[in-house]
C-alpha cells in the first residue's frame, strides 16, 4: 500500500519523501550531440599538433559584440543562462541567480561570473583559426548558435584559462560527458584539429557518459 501511495504522489513530492537531490536548473547553450553523434564527430576530427601559438593574441577575437539593442554577447548570455534574470537600461544584468555547472556554484551577482568558451580563443588559434579572417574569428568567439559560451564562476574560468580537456576538467564529475560533448561540436562545426592528447582526454569523458 505505502509503495502504491508514493506512486500516486506528484514526481516531485515522491522525490524529496525519497530523498532524492537534483542540480540546480540552468539553461544549457543550445546545439549538443548526443554522446553517440559526439564519438562519431570526434573521430571525423583531423588529428594534428597544434602550431602558430606564439603569434596568439586576443585581439585578433573581438568580442563582446553588439547582439541586440544594447546587449552585448556576454549580457545575452547572463540572460539566457540565469533565471528571474533583471537589466537596466545598458542591459547590464541588476539581479537573477545563475547556476555554473563546471564547479556546481550557485550565484546572485552577475560580477561573479564569466563567460568561458568552451573552447578557449588560443586553442582555437592554435587548432587552425589563426588562418582565419577577423570576421570568422569574431563570429567565434560570439557564437550563440553552439555550446561555446558558457555562464561559469569566474575563477574556474580563471583557473582553466587556455587548457584542452587533457589540462583541464570541470570538478563536476558528472558534468564532463556534457562537457565533452559540448567541446567536441565546437570544434566539428568550425573545422579545428584535436591533438593526441586531446582526442585521448575526451575519448575518456565520453566514456563517462
Amino acid at each position: 500500500m505505502r509503495r502504491l501511495l508514493m506512486l500516486a504522489l506528484p514526481a516531485a513530492l515522491s522525490a524529496a519523501l525519497l530523498g532524492a537531490t537534483a542540480a540546480p536548473a540552468s539553461a544549457t547553450p543550445p546545439g549538443i550531440p548526443s554522446a553517440a553523434t559526439a564519438e562519431s564527430r570526434l573521430a571525423a576530427l583531423t588529428v594534428a599538433a597544434e602550431s602558430h601559438g606564439s603569434t596568439y593574441d586576443r585581439d585578433l577575437f573581438p568580442h563582446w559584440i553588439t547582439i541586440s539593442g544594447t546587449c552585448n554577447t556576454r549580457e545575452t548570455v547572463l540572460k539566457r543562462d540565469g533565471t528571474n534574470v533583471t537589466t537596466d537600461s545598458a542591459c547590464a544584468a541588476k539581479s537573477g541567480k545563475w547556476y555554473s555547472p563546471y564547479d556546481g556554484a550557485t550565484w546572485t551577482q552577475a560580477s561573479d561570473l564569466d563567460i568561458d568558451h568552451m573552447v578557449p580563443l588560443a586553442e582555437a588559434w592554435a587548432s587552425g583559426a589563426w588562418s582565419w579572417t577577423t570576421s570568422r574569428r569574431q563570429s567565434f568567439a560570439n557564437d550563440l548558435a553552439g555550446p561555446q559560451l558558457w555562464a561559469v564562476t569566474d575563477n574556474v574560468n580563471q583557473a582553466k584559462s587556455d587548457k584542452d580537456p587533457a589540462e583541464w576538467k570541470p570538478s563536476v564529475a558528472a558534468f564532463r560527458c556534457t562537457y565533452a560533448r559540448a567541446w567536441i561540436q565546437v570544434k566539428w562545426s568550425w573545422g579545428l584539429t584535436v591533438d593526441g592528447s586531446e582526442k585521448s582526454a575526451l575519448t575518456t569523458m565520453l566514456g563517462t557518459c
